[in-house]
């Protein structure tokens, strides 16, 4: 898989936590599905979206990934960033239903599934964050991740499929 310079940089490798999270996510075919399809269908511009489920002591079940708007036209090749108007809406419809927004997904074009120094500016504590690479357009890989206890670094955290 092609990754350029700056993720072998000083700058991306210190937002890694070579620890691997204690907790794990869960998610079912049709949730891995829509973040792929998602992704391959934007390339070559990042896509973003939402992950809605619950998450508990031992992590985030993902019932569903629900595709948002990026509203980073400038920049929509290397950077996402996420419609605030679509969140609410999302938030506001699940309120009452036992289900929330526990993450934030999206793509990187032509790079590895590794989180960058933007990517760990924007990060929420306790937020599930996968990122899908993808390679002339076809995925390559993905990964989930989430800040370290300091809130500082990502650590890598294990994904199940769910049946």
């Amino acid at each position: 898989m092609f990754e350029p310079e700056r993720f072998r940089s000083a700058e991306y490798l210190g937002v890694l936590d070579h620890a691997e999270s204690a907790q794990a996510c869960v998610a079912g075919a049709t949730v891995i599905e829509a973040m792929t399809d998602a992704a391959e269908a934007g390339y070559p511009h990042e896509i973003c979206g939402l992950l809605i489920g619950g998450y508990g002591e031992d992590g985030w079940r993902i019932d569903e990934a629900r595709q948002v708007e990026n509203i980073n036209a400038e920049r929509a090749a290397d950077r996402f960033q996420l419609d605030p108007a679509a969140y609410q809406a999302v938030d506001r419809e699940l309120r009452g239903s036992g289900r929330e927004i526990i993450g934030v997904f999206h793509s990187h074009p032509d790079c590895p599934a590794k989180p960058s120094p933007t990517d760990l500016e924007n990060a929420w504590e306790s937020f599930l964050y996968p990122i899908i690479s993808v390679c002339d357009g076809k995925v390559a890989d993905i990964a989930h991740w989430t800040l370290n206890d300091d809130g500082n670094k990502f650590r890598k955290v294990k994904q199940a499929t769910d049946a």
